[in-house]
């Protein structure tokens, strides 16, 4: 049988990536259902249709920036665990950037009196690619060390 040794603090790498992003996606998942609601918007559809429903790009904002995150959410989750096996802190911050980013991004892009070009980064959405930028070095530094290059 063989063993993974993980190193000190990788619990935290496992907390902040798995159980915040249900946390999170799930926050998230919320804004769409209330935003549904208000707008009329009904199962099956994923989007609202421009002209069919009144409000349709306001609830599309809202829904837009929930399938923003999810779009990324695997590769954001590989890069975290696997980076998190050289560096967990840094892994660890990295994914309360990258969710707490991805949470004021679905914030900024449903905010309709702001532009939709600027929007999501209007109120923090920005620094989620710092996290996706701390978990991806994390992890070529981990495919390095176990190539030997450094």
């Amino acid at each position: 049988m063989t063993t993974i040794q993980v190193p000190e603090n990788y619990g935290y790498v496992v907390l902040t990536t798995v159980v915040g992003q249900f946390v999170v996606s799930f926050a998230m998942g919320g804004a769409v259902m209330a935003a549904r609601e208000k707008y009329n918007v009904q199962y099956p559809n994923l989007y609202a249709t421009p002209g069919y429903h009144k409000e349709a790009d306001n609830f599309n904002r809202v829904q837009r920036g929930h399938q923003n995150m999810l779009e990324m959410i695997s590769t954001y989750s590989l890069l975290a665990l696997i980076g998190g096996l050289r560096n967990p802190i840094v892994c660890s911050i990295s994914s309360v950037l990258y969710l707490s980013g991805s949470f004021l991004y679905q914030l900024g892009y449903a905010d309709t009196n702001k532009d939709v070009a600027t929007a999501r980064y209007a109120k923090g959405g920005i620094i989620k690619y710092a996290g996706l930028l701390g978990a991806m070095v994390s992890t070529i530094q981990f495919a390095g060390s176990l190539n030997k290059w450094w």
